[in-house]
């Protein structure tokens, strides 16, 4: 049996940084605060590198006492991030391309003003607004009532603060940043799952990554689900932009999505009365196991892209919402565990995974904001290589019904 991995031992695990500073924003176990929090490469006395990184807790209205992390680069990105809501990335910007989207929420939502089950188990949506999303880990996918409970839509962890959080800034070049919190899922009776999610940043770069390990800390097995919701609308999303991923196969989520199945790597404007379409993909990876998804804007000089480990996260489902722009215009590219589908019709399908007492297991991912053709164009022909001769399968027929 594994032992359950201290924080430090979870530090180690995601390879920390030598020769580092680090700052606690957050400790709930000894009550530690920051608040209003600022550092910046000027206060270090880095002279070869500019950033800063910024904590503001908000005021007014569903976002009373959220609190947004924000990187920012001058030469590079603007991260900006809410330990509030289970770490999640709120939108990213730099070299005139934003990644991230319009939604009717506005608010930073805290998330002791939002209650799961309500709306038959929607109630996530009303804090709906991000660019990532984790989704899970007890259990991710549409609402459903089973088991004597209510799993409501795509789990817990993007509404549940982070217990402890830490930044770090590497004393050397180029200067690493690192953004780590702890967001716990731990139950009574129940699950004790607690993630260590991790957020790393090279000032200057036109990309970041994720890595991010879950341990099960209950002396029982558990089964855990894992959606990284991730969403683009304008300037990337547009009529005319194209989604591209080396696939094996392709099959409508339900039968709405089956009269978009022959238009699925091309997207509408803003379409009055365009009900979500969803999509099962199973992605082609490398040698390594890698592989990468993008959606790209109509000119192809512009686009946002996600490179993951399929070991780690097999299916891919791609979540095309061209509503009009106010309710909320809208493609979501999600690598997973799951589909989207309920846990029951997951479990049914054999795509929960589970965790013994004391395991861990861990999810890396990059994003990449693609800001010129030829960006666009050398992320093209990596998915057409690793697509090589493979012809894609499409299946008219959704793989459940629910």
């Amino acid at each position: 049996m594994k032992k359950i991995l201290t924080l430090s031992t979870l530090a180690l695990l995601i390879s920390a940084p030598a020769m580092a500073q680090t700052w606690v924003l957050t400790g709930a176990e000894n009550g530690t605060e920051q608040g209003n929090w600022q550092i910046s490469s000027d206060k270090l006395n880095i002279k070869d590198s500019h950033f800063s990184i910024e904590q503001k807790v908000l005021h007014g209205g569903k976002q009373e006492g959220s609190k947004v992390l924000i990187i920012n680069s001058k030469d590079g990105l603007t991260i900006t991030l809410s330990p509030t809501r289970g770490m999640n990335l709120l939108h990213v910007e730099g070299f005139g391309v934003r990644m991230g989207w319009d939604s009717p929420v506005k608010e930073v939502v805290n998330p002791a003003f939002i209650n799961l089950e309500s709306r038959n188990g929607l109630g996530w949506l009303e804090g709906f607004n991000e660019m990532v999303v984790r989704c899970g880990y007890e259990w991710t996918g549409h609402p459903v009532t089973a088991d004597g409970q209510i799993y409501t839509l795509h789990g817990k962890v993007g509404n549940t603060p982070a217990s402890q959080v830490e930044v770090e800034v590497s004393d050397t070049a180029p200067y690493e940043i690192r953004v780590r919190g702890l967001v716990k899922e731990s139950t009574f009776k129940k699950a004790d799952l607690q993630t260590m999610t991790e957020l790393r940043y090279v000032p200057g770069s036109n990309s970041f990554s994720l890595h991010d390990v879950l341990t099960n800390h209950a002396d029982y097995p558990h089964d855990y689900q894992i959606i990284y919701h991730s969403n683009f609308g304008k300037p990337i999303l547009e009529e005319g932009a194209r989604f591209l991923a080396p696939m094996e196969s392709i099959s409508p989520f339900n039968d709405y999505a089956k009269g978009g199945l022959k238009e699925w790597q091309t997207y509408l404007g803003p379409t009055k009365g365009f009900d979500e379409m969803v999509f099962n993909i199973k992605p082609l990876s490398d040698t390594n196991h890698r592989t990468l998804a993008a959606v790209v804007n109509k000119a192809g000089d512009k686009g946002a892209s996600i490179q993951f480990d399929t070991r780690q996260l097999p299916v891919l489902t791609l979540w095309k919402n061209t509503d009009t722009e106010k309710q909320g215009y809208v493609t979501g590219i999600e690598p997973g565990t799951s589909y989207a589908y309920p846990v029951t019709i997951e479990r049914e399908q054999k795509r929960v995974k589970q965790l013994q007492p004391g395991e861990s297991t861990q999810f890396d991912l990059t994003y990449t904001l693609l800001h010129s053709s030829s960006q666009v164009s050398e992320t093209e022909k990596a998915i057409k290589a690793i697509q090589g001769q493979t012809t894609l399968k499409t299946d008219e027929t959704p793989i459940a019904k629910e």
